[in-house]
């Protein structure tokens, strides 16, 4: 089949700039230029399908707009203005200076990651971390793989493999996690087959009870990290459930989601979480949580409980394609002992960011506000402070919300919402919410070190409309 193209066409076409011309007149960028050269010839193969060529600065200036949003989708610091401490999209818990050096110094240098130093041989991937994790969770043995939902998928591969398949879950607990992961989803990935028991609100040990049979290879328990329920409802006591399963001689799972290690509801005017500590001691054979969120380190996920269960997930096949490189791992181990050295709760929150945010006293946060304040006179902007409410995020506490302090802005010139964009756009990017008109800036999740950051991305951007 024959395609005519009228000679309006071709003559358009011999419009298009040549790819070297137009990288002669694109200013400098920080892109590599291989990766330059594959955006502006991608671009220029575009026009020459749609046939309407724009003026030759109309082309460069679209190739920069295209580079400057591939820039902008790097990734790289942000201010964190949301007042969402764990905030999955601005990638949850900031690590620690220890645990940040600690990963550095694994990065630039070859490590004994599966060397023994004391024999001179091969040796064990994490020993001493998983052997610091279990003291710190109570638990006689502990494992780690690259996140929570693997490490619920490795569990469930072990225990749901053969004839025993089936998992029995309360229909309550079958939530939706971040990202539009469901809890049957993971479970059914795995080969697992579900037995629901109970209903939405209300589910009892008698319903587990008569569910467990030949073919059940575990019981799964999921704590309700990122919802609540309320009203007529009701579920079985942990150690209740814990004790039927072991009548029944088949383990007790249960998936904690957030990882705290500290008593919340005394470090913070917040709701309690448990840890695993506490799920362990009512008789739960194996815990997972994640390493970030309330914990505060590296993306990871933590399996704690009876040492023979921990080996066996541990000897897996799958278990390789979910282990955690060097540098979680490094992370994750300095993470673990900055816990093991806090005397206190009070301590560790001296020493985990996450940890110190959630603790914090309003006061120093008016003190930073009242500064950013100042610093924005003779801009046109009307801007004040007020309190606030941070909340905790990432699928945790969804009840709890912190009192804070917030930086207010409503521009003179332009809608609060274009300010938001601008900042956003800023160096750094700096990420706030709109409310009723006005842009705001909760401080609780500002580290203290990026004030001044925050101050010039403001004056940058409110400077622009003067």
């Amino acid at each position: 089949m024959l395609s005519i193209i009228s000679g309006e066409t071709v003559s358009a076409r011999r419009n298009i700039p040549a790819v070297d011309h137009v990288l002669e007149m694109l200013d400098a960028h920080s892109l590599p230029r291989p990766v330059v050269v594959r955006v502006v010839r991608e671009h220029l193969a575009s026009l020459r399908k749609s046939g309407e060529i724009p003026e030759v600065d109309g082309i460069v200036r679209r190739i920069t707009e295209k580079l400057d949003r591939l820039d902008r989708s790097r990734i790289q610091p942000v201010l964190n203005g949301t007042g969402v401490l764990v905030h999955t999209n601005l990638g949850r818990s900031p690590l620690s200076e220890t645990a940040a050096q600690s990963l550095s110094e694994a990065a630039v240098s070859y490590t004994n990651l599966e060397f023994d130093l004391n024999h001179g041989k091969r040796g064990s991937r994490a020993e001493y971390l998983e052997h610091n994790l279990a003291i710190l969770c109570g638990a006689e043995a502990a494992t780690v793989v690259n996140n929570c939902a693997a490490a619920l998928v490795l569990i469930l591969r072990h225990f749901c493999g053969g004839e025993k398949n089936e998992v029995v879950i309360s229909r309550g607990e079958l939530i939706q996690i971040g990202g539009g992961f469901r809890i049957p989803d993971i479970l059914e990935s795995s080969g697992a087959r579900l037995r629901e028991v109970g209903t939405t609100n209300k589910t009892s040990i008698e319903d587990y009870e008569l569910a467990i049979g030949d073919r059940t290879g575990l019981v799964l328990q999921v704590h309700r990290s990122n919802f609540f329920m309320e009203g007529f409802v009701a579920s079985p006591p942990t150690k209740d459930l814990a004790r039927l399963a072991r009548k029944k001689k088949v383990p007790l799972i249960e998936d904690l989601g957030s990882g705290a290690m500290v008593d919340t509801d005394r470090l913070a005017p917040i709701e309690h979480e448990p840890t695993p500590a506490e799920s362990l001691k009512q008789g739960v054979a194996l815990v997972c949580f994640s390493g970030d969120k309330l914990f505060g380190g590296p993306q990871s996920g933590i399996i704690a409980g009876k040492k023979r269960l921990v080996r066996a997930v541990k000897q897996e096949p799958f278990f390789r394609a979910l282990r955690c490189d060097k540098l979680v791992l490094s992370a994750l181990q300095a993470t673990v002992d900055a816990y093991l050295n806090g005397a206190s709760d009070s301590d560790r929150a001296a020493t985990i960011p996450l940890l110190e945010m959630l603790a914090a006293p309003c006061g120093p946060f008016r003190t930073r506000a009242d500064t950013i304040v100042e610093s924005l006179r003779g801009l046109p902007v009307e801007a004040g402070v007020k309190d606030s409410f941070a909340r905790i995020g990432g699928g945790s506490l969804p009840r709890s919300r912190i009192p804070s302090i917030a930086v207010w802005l409503r521009p003179e010139t332009e809608t609060a919402a274009h300010l938001s964009s601008r900042l956003r756009l800023s160096h750094p990017p700096v990420i706030g919410y709109v409310e009723k008109g006005v842009l705001m800036l909760d401080l609780r999740t500002v580290l203290p070190g990026q004030d001044g950051s925050l101050i010039l991305a403001l004056h940058a951007a409110l400077e622009i409309r003067t």
